[in-house]
């Protein structure tokens, strides 16, 4: 993390963006990038210790030139990084797999339980295996069970029983999974 952070404060800072524009057409000395971007001699130093520090540049003989072997390989590590994600089970068709992607989190929490009721119920799909056929809940139970997934646990308990999925008592002391031939 400390590397991304170093490589993002080295690209951000408008003087040493300049010094790899001016490296990334020929090398120079600490004189002539001072000279030529009229930077002082202290500021010219300390960019280019960084951007070397970075391994953005290199310097022989006091001599930099522009690693861009290093450029390329900081950037694709560490910028265009792909954030993980939640991979849905095979067996989802593709419609139901984007929206498991879409609101769920690489750990397979989800992100934000959608309004629509045709994604709504991908998600409340997605949950209901975690109940056991021909166990009894008690309204804990069941909260326990989907605050893995999300803190909204009553409005998912609602969900599920409102779209057929869990069952329960009326007074709430009770709470089961429903078979596929009742729903």
């Amino acid at each position: 993390m400390n590397e991304m952070l170093d490589y993002v404060k080295a690209m951000s800072d408008p003087n040493r963006l300049r010094i790899i524009g001016l490296l990334s057409q020929e090398s120079a000395t600490r004189e002539e990038i001072s000279k030529r971007l009229k930077l002082s001699p202290k500021d010219s130093l300390t960019h280019l210790g960084f951007l070397e520090f970075v391994g953005a540049i290199t310097q022989a003989e006091g001599v930099f030139t522009l690693n861009d072997d290093k450029l390329a390989v900081l950037a694709k590590e560490k910028l265009a990084e792909v954030r993980p994600s939640y991979i849905p089970a095979e067996h989802w068709d593709e419609k139901s797999k984007k929206v498991l992607k879409a609101h769920l989190n690489a750990d397979g929490s989800i992100k934000q339980v959608p309004l629509q009721p045709v994604k709504l119920r991908v998600i409340l799909e997605y949950l209901i295996p975690f109940f056991e056929f021909d166990t009894n809940y008690t309204e804990k139970e069941v909260n326990t069970i989907l605050r893995r997934f999300n803190e909204d646990t009553a409005g998912l308990r609602r969900d599920l029983v409102d779209a057929g999925l869990l069952d329960r008592e009326s007074n709430g002391s009770r709470y089961w999974r429903v078979k596929v031939s009742e729903a």
